[in-house]
């Protein structure tokens, strides 16, 4: 693990893997790790640069601030403290709009884009409805191994849990997301606050120079087809992905498919621009 200092955060980081250099973003409430099955599974073609964001895992938020901006500025201060002029970035759900916001901020640091079960605003993921306001309320009360199971059904399908033991996969899930799934970090609630205030719904045309991958999951209760859709075509040129029967968690649930995209998208960029 690696700390940079920015001039609102420490952040810790980690860097693996060998090959052309990606940085991957994580969403609201989970740590770096919860990249762990694209570093195990993509290292050997790919540098892989993952990190907590400011405010949960080993991540510090000393400002106070909580801004899409200036965590796409701490992510393009990791770029920095690894010499890494160029990368491919991608970002699931929160880190999805952190991705759009660095690619708009510095577009000649991104060599591609691939923004997982996403939103064209940030709006579009804090959104409640009486289904999640119900899902929230039972992460929240009872049992822990209730509210863990209600957890498990924001990120999951329905059908998947109904074949698998949730306890045992709940506790499988706890060091990738670096918390008890009972437990939500108390900086979830700024960093939904954050997302909320961002739309770069007005400027995405200006990523149609970046190769971008739009990926969406159809059974995710989050991020919608609609609003995948409507990202992939906000961007001129956005390659769009439905993996069926998969929920918001895509990238820990299905990592065999979410892998193999990512890792086509990723050549594929590095050959266009070989040419």
């Amino acid at each position: 693990m690696h700390t940079v200092e920015t001039p609102g955060a420490s952040l810790r980081y980690s860097r693996s893997g060998n090959g052309p250099p990606v940085l991957l973003i994580q969403g609201v409430g989970v740590a770096g790790n919860g990249w762990r099955p694209q570093v195990d599974g993509l290292g050997g073609q790919f540098t892989l640069v993952s990190f907590d964001n400011r405010g949960i895992g080993a991540s510090v938020n000393r400002s106070g601030r909580m801004t899409i901006d200036d965590m796409a500025a701490d992510a393009l201060a990791i770029l920095d403290a690894e010499g890494i002029d160029r990368a491919h970035v991608a970002g699931h759900s929160m880190g999805g709009v952190i991705a759009q916001a660095l690619a708009l901020r510095a577009p000649a640091r991104v060599k591609s884009l691939a923004l997982l079960c996403t939103f064209v605003r940030g709006k579009d993921g804090s959104k409640v409805t009486m289904p999640m306001l119900a899902t929230a309320l039972r992460m929240r009360i009872g049992t822990r191994a209730m509210r863990r199971n209600a957890f498990l059904e924001l990120i999951m399908p329905q059908r998947y849990l109904q074949q698998i033991d949730r306890p045992a996969l709940a506790a499988q899930l706890e060091p990738l997301f670096g918390h008890d799934l009972a437990e939500q970090p108390p900086v979830v609630m700024k960093q939904l606050s954050a997302m909320s205030k961002f739309d770069a719904g007005p400027r995405l045309r200006e990523l149609g120079t970046i190769p971008t991958l739009v990926v969406s999951a159809t059974e995710d209760r989050l991020a919608s087809l609609a609003t995948g859709r409507a990202l992939a075509g906000a961007i001129p040129g956005a390659k769009y992905v439905e993996i069926p029967d998969s929920g918001h968690g895509l990238p820990i649930h299905r990592p065999a498919e979410t892998n193999a995209l990512l890792a086509d998208h990723w050549t594929q960029a590095e050959s266009a621009r070989a040419r």
